[in-house]
């Protein structure tokens, strides 16, 4: 099948989003589809090698093109949406974006419907309404004009999308209960590495290392990772992540300095997508503490989970509904309260102290990492991409 995957984003990209569109394109070429990405030219100069940032081989069925570079946001929003528009009604392929505002534009056209899917990894009103709160940016909050026009995004693209995925089921109930009932609805995790291809390496033999990587923003949980390696003096951290550039950055060093933790917390700044997984292999504890908030109750489905679970090691998270539709407690990983420094605490000590239980909840955890892998989302994305066909 033919594939167009229209993504509004300079590429390659330091951010999650670039590595689920590379990684999901790739898989999607290789079990056999024509798959052409079209993004925005890379900032960077001499540009990047896409195939090369992300360490990954070059498909001969996958092609990435270039369109809607132009001076300025605005004028580059615009060029893109009109660029991506034509390619998309000329296209003789299904059409595939995670881009609410181009959904609703391409459904909006008059003549035929494209052959859309669209991917929603959360409401957008909501998200836009909550995330000045979790940056800490109130003056950032959106109009409630805004907010109504988000609003009535979502519903034409919910009602008119020849098919729809969600990332969570959380996410597919809550629009079903927002717009009603629709056919064609598929849940559809994000991915991780095949387990087989995870760096070998053991953890580090001399103590206990807890692992994170990802990014710095507040509800991602890291201050209070931070907050519980100060409780566990034997413990050392490791946190890969952190744009040198970035706020969260210097925020996360200061909070590291001021409980005293600078030699035994390595915050190892941004790392190529590539070597994230030999780093993490060092720790014998992986972590993922977000805190609550409706992302990530109801719209994550973290690429760092997948990878946490790929390597096989003990994992502590937090126990939110998003998190429980891949770990349960005690079966592959132990949960504790959302943003409850003690209780991570308490869950790390428990495995530093429990060499057993570690090792049988990181056993588990690479068992159903399989399920989990790029090629299998490409694979439940084919029943969605049939869908758009037909």
């Amino acid at each position: 099948m033919k594939v167009l995957y229209l993504a509004d984003t300079r590429f390659p990209i330091e951010r999650a989003n670039g590595v689920q569109t590379m990684a999901t394109c790739r898989a999607l070429a290789t079990r056999g589809h024509e798959v052409t990405l079209v993004v925005r030219p890379d900032t960077s100069r001499p540009a990047r090698d896409p195939f090369a940032f992300y360490g990954i081989d070059r498909p001969s069925s996958l092609t990435i093109r270039t369109i809607g570079g132009a001076p300025g946001p605005t004028a580059r929003r615009v060029r893109f949406l009109i660029e991506a528009a034509l390619a998309a009604r000329a296209a003789r392929s299904v059409v595939f974006t995670r881009d609410l505002g181009l959904a609703a534009l391409l459904l909006a056209l008059p003549g035929p419907t494209v052959r859309l899917v669209y991917e929603s990894h959360g409401l957008a009103d909501v998200v836009s309404a909550e995330l000045p709160r979790l940056l800490g940016r109130p003056e950032l909050a959106p109009s409630p004009a805004k907010l109504a026009r988000l609003a009535r995004r979502e519903a034409r693209v919910w009602r008119r999308a020849p098919a729809y995925v969600t990332i969570t089921a959380h996410l597919a109930d809550e629009l079903r209960g927002r717009f009603g009932e629709r056919p064609r609805v598929f849940v559809v995790p994000d991915g991780g590495p095949t387990p087989e291809t995870t760096p070998p390496a053991a953890p580090a033999a001399d103590g206990v290392v807890v692992g994170y990587a990802g990014h710095l923003y507040p509800w991602k949980g890291v201050d209070v990772l931070i907050e519980a390696l100060a409780k566990l003096p034997a413990v050392r951290g490791l946190i890969i992540g952190g744009h040198p550039a970035e706020q969260d950055r210097r925020r996360v060093e200061a909070r590291i300095d001021a409980l005293g933790l600078g030699s035994r917390v390595e915050l190892t700044g941004q790392l190529p997508p590539a070597d994230v997984a030999g780093r993490l292999a060092a720790a014998s504890i992986l972590v993922l503490p977000n805190t609550s908030s409706a992302i990530s109750e109801r719209y994550t489905s973290p690429l760092k989970l997948f990878e946490y679970m790929a390597l096989g090691r003990a994992i502590v998270a937090s126990d939110l509904p998003a998190i429980r539709e891949v770990l349960t407690h005690d079966v592959d990983a132990l949960l504790v309260p959302p943003g409850d420094a003690a209780a991570l605490a308490g869950a790390i000590e428990t495995l530093a102290a429990d060499p057993a239980l570690a090792a049988r909840l990181g056993a588990a955890a690479l068992a159903r990492a399989a399920a989990f892998t790029w090629e299998a989302r490409a694979e439940r994305l084919e029943a969605a991409l049939e869908a758009a066909a037909a």
